[in-house]
């Protein structure tokens, strides 16, 4: 199959948490933009938890990966970046 002209998506997770109204907003802005994303609770993800700690320090919502970047909070430009950083990628 030839898979030439298909898009490569970026690989995005978002680490959040259930009363985290940042994390909401981030999940409807990537929605907006039709980026697939993978989110993990580190209220019950024991691995989760230990991702964000081990990355920032400490248990903070959300951290935005998308691919090797990683967003502490809700940062539009930042997200955009490393979305545009994929999409230069696969040129």
């Amino acid at each position: 199959m030839d898979t030439s002209n298909q898009a490569i998506q970026p690989t995005v997770i978002i680490y959040s948490s259930p009363t985290c109204a940042f994390c909401e907003m981030a999940k409807e802005y990537l929605d907006s933009k039709g980026v697939k994303y993978t989110e993990k609770d580190i209220t019950s993800d024991a691995d989760a938890f230990k991702f964000v700690v081990d990355e920032v320090g400490q248990a903070v919502t959300p951290i935005i990966t998308i691919n090797d970047t990683v967003i502490v909070g809700f940062d539009r430009p930042k997200i955009d970046d490393a979305l545009e950083d994929t999409a230069k990628a696969r040129s």
